[in-house]
C-alpha cells in the first residue's frame, strides 16, 4: 500500500442536479436513490480551509459533471455560481490517499 500525495474532493449530486440530468437522458432516470456514487477528484493534500479549495475548482468540476449528462452546453445553467454548484451537489474534502494497487497509477487529459 502507498499513500499518495494528494487529498480529495468528493462530489456527489443531489436533487437539483437529477431534476436536471432527467430532462435530458431518456433512457434512465436519475434519482437519490439511483447509482448516486460520488465523483472523486485529487487536489493539493495540504490545506487548511476547504472554501479556497472549493472556490478554486467548483467551476471545472460542475462542467465536467454536466458533460456526463449532456454534452450540448446550450443545456447547461447559464451562470455557473458557487451558490448552484453547494445547491446540486454535497461535497467532501479530505486529505488523506492511500493507493491499494500493486500497478502503476496512469494518467490520461479529459477535455
Amino acid at each position: 500500500m502507498n499513500i499518495v500525495n494528494r487529498g480529495y474532493l468528493s462530489v456527489r449530486p443531489k436533487a437539483p442536479f437529477f431534476d436536471w440530468a432527467n430532462k435530458f437522458e431518456e433512457d434512465v432516470v436519475f434519482s437519490l436513490g439511483f447509482n448516486n456514487e460520488p465523483s472523486l477528484y485529487l487536489i493539493t493534500e495540504d490545506f487548511i480551509d476547504e472554501e479556497p479549495i472549493i472556490k478554486q475548482h467548483f467551476k471545472k468540476i460542475f462542467k465536467n459533471e454536466l458533460m456526463a449528462i449532456s454534452e450540448d452546453e446550450e443545456n447547461w445553467p447559464e451562470v455557473f455560481t458557487l451558490e448552484l454548484f453547494l445547491e446540486w451537489f454535497e461535497i467532501s474534502l479530505g486529505s488523506m490517499v492511500f493507493d491499494l494497487e500493486k500497478s502503476n497509477l496512469v494518467k490520461e487529459p479529459v477535455e
